[in-house]
């Protein structure tokens, strides 16, 4: 031990001391664990630490995670070396059944006693709003951290989840990979316990290659250090940064600039435990090949950093990210694979050009798209239809949101037929990523209109979280219908997304309905839409269980279930764009509608509460809903009224109805809440002075009525009731 050391020792076992306090580390070493896992991985690790400690009652400081490829670490600061003393107080009986006459203890106390593991002569007799009562007070010791942990922490391991598990040895532990080491530090002692067979202590591993012999782990607070030594980064956050750093470092020296794609540049971070960036180069005559063909080739599939000029044209050049062992060697099989991928793409290429985009068309019904609703030939007929209801509809004077478009409907119907195409070429079957791309690319050298190319690539979006939107109206009303029929198909099918399982892409699909629908300012009702694209499926598509005997009452549930989780998306939406939850709640109360028109309604409700008249709103609606919701219709007949307050209820609801029907229909929300509001005086008199459960039952029916027809009004823009709380 170095005096250093022994120094930084000496003044954190001085800390420990003195607080009664001390750092934590475990770190569970185990085999590659696969880029993609890991950051759900250190979010499940940290979330389960703290209910771990929670759960123990072991008081604790700041939580943090760190992780490689081999190695998921936590490390918790100024976690109590003892559990805090517990004191358990339960009531018994009363003291006049505890105790007899002569104070000796009754069957009742002695029975409490033994129940609550204490001596009857302990029972406490204390005062009560209820009267005198007993009372067993239990003392718990706290226990030292290290035995709590001891326990704790391999039930901590065990409880991690991950998309898919892995068993070895005798089978009986599951783990993302086979666990190799284990270490576990409370301060510098080390926490004694056993997880899949593997003994805990305090020798980590440092890199498979450049240290491979075990690394002595001196305590929590050394632990970024001592593996910095042994060549490990175990900080994803210094690791990505460094790779950043060397990758722009590199491109520079190779005459030009990374094109840094942050997706990459995280997968890369979980790749690496060393990184050392290696530059490379390939044939220039390559760069003839469709651009996105390059970039996908390099960034999807070799995990390659493009370099690009200063006006963001590619350059015959790379940036790879080796794990810790650069050299020429390296370089020179990098440069190998890449030449031979991209030698495979040009012959791709080549041969996909031989013939038009629209001679693939028919070979489409040879892919199939969902099991039991036929080929993809089929989809694109499904498409062809919504997409010429969707351009009726989007010229209908209400959606002035989509710019208009000389000759859309032969555009739109052009690019439906061709927009899966690309789907058959050998480009796209050997890079799936490629799929609208490459459609455009050869629909434009097959002489096809720009505007057709160009809606056969938008309909793909958008991609991913974060993608672009369509920005064409032909691409727009393309995306719509593609999505809108491939999440119908599948619930018509039986197919849903569960959990983190989403084969289909359900969730993004149907997110990009909806975000769709709101960039192109599109009021198209969602209901309207399902029922649309259901209805491409005929009486003879399959129900949600996978056959066909009875089509109404499965379609019925099958748009049920659709509208539901388009109403889920919305809520994403909604949430993003800083709406609260129970003005969510109350503007999808009937559904998701027009996700233009719901979250307008939306903003307008969420500024709305914070106005004066929000409170007189509240106050009429909680008068007018008791009774209103109970009304079997909302049929008014004005001369039944007998009494003047229920009349100028009346009165005043016309009036107001009919300056808020206006508002509603230019959109002024704010407006005709407020005219809404303005109905309290009248709401007021009529329960002062009207009683609406009369004998007469007509007369009782109509006032009935005139309430449910207020309420109604009032729950126009959102449901009023999801606001005022219980």
């Amino acid at each position: 031990m170095t005096r250093s050391t022994a120094s930084v020792r000496g003044l954190v076992d001085r800390y420990i001391e003195a607080t009664g306090r001390a750092d934590l580390l475990l770190e569970i070493g185990t085999e590659e664990i696969p880029a993609r896992f890991i950051d759900g991985a250190l979010e499940g690790l940290a979330a389960a630490a703290r209910g771990t400690f929670a759960e123990h009652g072991l008081e604790f400081g700041a939580v943090r995670t760190m992780g490689t490829p081999r190695r998921l670490a936590l490390c918790v600061t100024d976690l109590r070396l003892r559990q805090e003393d517990r004191v358990t107080e339960v009531r018994g009986p009363s003291r006049q059944a505890a105790f007899d006459a002569e104070g000796r203890p009754t069957r009742a106390a002695l029975g409490f006693a033994r129940a609550q593991g204490v001596d009857v002569a302990d029972l406490e007799v204390r005062s009560t709003p209820a009267g005198d009562y007993v009372f067993a007070v239990r003392r718990e010791a706290g226990r030292p951290a290290a035995q709590v942990l001891a326990e704790g922490l391999p039930e901590l391991v065990a409880r991690l989840e991950f998309p898919r598990t892995m068993r070895w040895g005798r089978g009986d532990f599951a783990f993302v990979r086979p666990i190799h080491w284990v270490v576990a530090l409370l301060g510098k002692d080390e926490v004694r316990f056993s997880v899949a067979g593997v003994a805990s202590g305090r020798c980590s591993r440092g890199h498979r290659f450049l240290h491979p012999g075990p690394v002595e782990i001196d305590g929590p607070s050394a632990y970024v250090a001592t593996m910095e030594a042994a060549r490990v980064l175990v900080d994803p956050a210094a690791r990505r940064e460094r790779i950043r750093s060397q990758v722009e470092a590199a491109a520079r020296a190779a005459g030009g600039r990374a094109a840094v794609d942050e997706t990459l540049l995280t997968e890369v971070t979980h790749l690496v435990e060393w990184p050392e960036a290696v530059t490379g180069r390939f044939d220039e005559a390559f760069l003839d090949l469709p651009e996105a063909v390059l970039v996908t080739v390099m960034r999807h599939h070799q995990r390659y950093f493009p370099v690009v000029d200063e006006a963001g044209r590619l350059l015959p050049a790379f940036v790879t990210v080796a794990n810790g062992i650069a050299g020429q060697a390296v370089r020179l099989g990098n440069e190998g694979v890449l030449r031979a991928r991209l030698a495979d793409a040009r012959f791709f290429h080549d041969e996909d050009l031989k013939a038009p985009l629209a001679e693939r068309v028919e070979r489409l019904g040879e892919v199939g798209f969902v099991e039991g609703l036929g080929s993809m030939r089929d989809k694109v007929e499904r498409v062809r239809t919504l997409a010429r209801h969707l351009v009726e509809a989007a010229g209908h004077p209400d959606a002035a949101g989509l710019p208009a478009a000389s000759g859309l409907p032969a555009v739109v119907d052009r690019a439906a037929l061709l927009c899966k195409a690309d789907l058959v070429t050998q480009m796209v079957r050997e890079l799936p990523e490629l799929e609208g791309v490459m459609g455009r690319e050869y629909a434009l050298k097959s002489g096809e209109d720009p505007a057709v190319a160009q809606a056969i690539f938008e309909h793909t979006l958008p991609r991913f979280a974060g993608d672009a939107l369509p920005d064409s109206p032909a691409g727009t009303i393309l995306a719509l219908a593609d999505k809108l029929d491939t999440v119908a198909a599948c619930f018509a099918a039986g197919i849903r997304p569960t959990g983190s399982q989403d084969p289909y892409g359900l969730r993004r699909q149907a997110l990009g309905v909806v975000q769709v629908l709101l960039k192109a300012g599109l009021p198209l009702d969602l209901a309207d839409l399902v029922d649309r694209a259901l209805a491409g499926f005929g009486p003879a598509a399959p129900n949600a269980e996978g056959t066909a005997p009875d089509r109404e009452p499965d379609r019925a549930s099958v748009r049920r279930d659709l509208l539901e989780f388009f109403s889920a998306r919305l809520r994403t939406v909604l949430d993003e764009a800083g709406i609260s939850y129970d003005v969510a709640d109350a503007v999808l109360d009937r559904g998701p509608g027009a996700p233009v028109v719901t979250l307008a309604r939306a903003r307008a409700l969420q500024e709305f509460k914070d106005r004066p008249a929000f409170a007189d709103l509240k106050a009429a609606y909680i008068r007018v809903s008791g009774l209103g919701e109970k009304a079997p219709h909302a049929r008014v007949a004005a001369e039944r009224f007998t009494e003047p307050a229920e009349r100028a209820l009346w009165d005043a609801f016309q009036q107001a109805w009919a300056g808020g029907a206006r508002a509603l229909e230019r959109g002024d929300y704010g407006a005709y809440l407020e005219t809404m509001a303005a109905l309290r005086p009248e709401v007021d008199r009529f329960f002062d002075g009207v009683l609406v459960m009369t004998d007469d039952p007509a007369v009782r029916e109509n006032r009935l009525a005139l309430l449910r027809r207020v309420l109604e009004a009032m729950n126009a823009v959102g449901h009023v009731g999801k606001l005022v709380g219980p």
